[in-house]
């Protein structure tokens, strides 16, 4: 702990609420800005505030993926532009340095007050194409970086308030929907003006030494409710395995595994024994290891304490270089942030459940399901890209039955609206329910999944599937059994169904549907042990 700054603890909560404020209205201009379906409807974007050192401050309660990672962007952003001028933007998505995975977009600013660095405003936006060799950019059969997209450095795409037009005319040439990208781009630009706006109003408040110290403090705070947290937990030590279903690439599972030590306040979580990097594009880059991983530790101590960079101080990780959790270059990695972070948070609860299992969940869905769906619109003649991810069932708790058909964990994302879908591309929504029996039984049961069925009209389409929870269910824990593994089909004009794999690229041809079936939560508990009020409930609704 750094050394705790002398502010008084009423001043230390305005403050701090007035931080949050900077990333939650960043934030909220973010999405009403955006051009494309997928940040304004699905709000797949996140915001936060950075002191001048590059430490999180404070974060819009958005995009747990984005958030725990994007301190990495803007350390990156920091050791690599050199002196900053009022006025800069900095842009980056690479995934080797600070990014995640490529359509992860980050916007980094500087904020000065006349010609004092006070600190720094960040947004990440999930655009729907960055190009690649599929639209949309997640390709389920990618074998390296190069076929997954643009890949940018740290950029000055805003010189000292100058937008660079040949810098842009480059991103814009490499991808397939360049005005809806352009509209994304200047909705993160905005969002950054507004954080800039907002930060410089309390420094003009509170003073530049105010609000140093009130960061400091922030930190300090949040970091001592973690170790405190921590300190309520017996020390212990507890492994768990769970695994992918594949890479996309070959039909071997991917291990990963978890090793939890609780000592003194502190929590190591240690990944080293999880298998090498693999050929298929789940791969994840420590950056989203350890987003993943932050947000399972403080799911499970106290999601009240305030998300930043001291809350995160007493979690250590460990990862082996060139690892399926920590990908070197030049490693395909956009299913690592989709899929693979999802099955982080799940070792990390397992392991978890063997230390104290009361305050564990059983597996949510484990799963993004993510699917692209682009090509020519016959209405217009324009390229189109469709992103998006589907809920699913969310794992059953000690205290609790787990929610039907939900984002989880390191999703958080709304679904696309049915009627913003089909006014902006030329698809159709046919199914979209709860698929009934899927959670896991127990004395608490699990969520259930989403059938979505997606019709393609007038026109042949690419399709790219990044799916799991296919072959290994989610896990219910403590007797409770596991949810129903997910499903993917395709659906011809006549009706026949033909299984998929989860991890896929496909043309699919006018007439013809992608049926996406998610999976159910796991079960907490006995099942024998479930009032019986309940079981009567369940088989009245056909929840089992």
């Amino acid at each position: 702990m750094v050394e705790a700054a002398r502010i008084d603890p009423i001043t230390l909560e305005v403050l701090r609420h007035a931080f949050t404020a900077v990333a939650e209205e960043m934030n909220a201009n973010l999405v009403r800005s955006a051009y494309s379906p997928n940040i304004k409807e699905r709000r797949d974007c996140s915001s936060a505030l950075f002191d001048v050192r590059g430490e999180m401050v404070s974060q819009a309660e958005s995009i747990p993926v984005h958030l725990g990672a994007m301190p990495f962007s803007v350390k990156a952003a920091i050791r690599d532009a050199g002196a900053a001028v009022p006025g800069d933007v900095l842009v980056l998505n690479d995934p080797y340095n600070g990014g995640a995975h490529l359509p992860d977009i980050t916007f980094v600013a500087p904020v000065f007050r006349e010609e004092t660095l006070v600190g720094y405003v960040a947004n990440r936006a999930h655009h729907a194409d960055v190009g690649g060799k599929e639209p949309g950019s997640v390709a389920g059969d990618a074998v390296e970086i190069y076929q997954e997209g643009l890949r940018i450095p740290v950029v000055r795409l805003w010189k000292g308030g100058v937008l660079d037009r040949e810098l842009l005319a480059l991103i814009l040439l490499n991808v397939r929907t360049p005005d809806e990208r352009w509209g994304d781009l200047r909705a993160q630009y905005a969002a950054c003006r507004t954080g800039i706006e907002r930060l410089l109003a309390i420094v003009e408040r509170r003073g530049e030494e105010n609000v140093r110290q009130g960061m400091d403090a922030v930190l300090d705070y949040s970091e001592r409710r973690m170790r405190e947290e921590i300190r309520r937990i017996p020390d212990g030590q507890s492994t768990f395995e769970d695994r992918l279903d594949n890479d996309g690439i070959h039909d071997a599972p991917v291990v990963l595994i978890a090793t939890i030590t609780v000592y003194g306040g502190e929590i190591t979580v240690d990944f080293s024994s999880s298998d090498e990097q693999v050929a298929g594009p789940i791969n994840a880059v420590r950056a989203v290891t350890a987003s993943a991983t932050y947000f399972a530790i403080r799911a499970l101590t106290d999601p009240d304490i305030p998300p930043n960079a001291g809350c995160y101080r007493p979690i250590h990780l460990v990862t082996r270089p060139a690892s399926v959790v920590d990908a070197a270059p030049p490693a395909p990695v956009v299913g690592g942030n989709l899929e693979t972070a999802q099955r982080i948070v799940d070792v990390v609860m397992g392991a978890w459940a063997g230390i104290a299992a009361d305050r564990a969940i059983a597996a949510c869905q484990g799963t993004m399901n993510n699917i692209a769906i682009g090509g020519t619109d016959p209405r217009n003649g324009r390229p189109y890209t469709l992103y998006e991810t589907i809920a699913g069932g969310y794992g059953a708790s000690a205290r609790c039955d787990g929610e039907d058909g939900i984002h989880s964990h390191m999703t958080n994302t709304l679904n696309t609206p049915v009627e913003a879908l089909e006014t902006a591309y030329p698809l159709r929504v046919e199914r979209y329910e709860l698929v009934q029996g899927t959670g896991g039984r127990g004395t608490h049961r699990g969520g259930m999944g989403i059938r979505r069925d997606v019709r393609v009209l007038g026109h042949d389409a690419r399709v790219s599937l990044l799916t799991d929870r296919r072959c290994y269910p989610p896990y219910g824990i403590s007797g409770g059994e596991h949810g129903v593994p997910g499903r993917n089909a395709l659906v011809r004009q006549d009706g026949r169904e033909s299984e998929l794999p989860g991890k896929t690229s496909m043309t699919v041809h006018a007439g013809e549907a992608i049926s996406i079936q998610t999976p159910g939560g796991g079960g907490y508990g006995p099942w024998d042990q479930r009032s019986g009020d309940a079981v009567e409930r369940d088989k009245r609704e056909g929840r089992i």
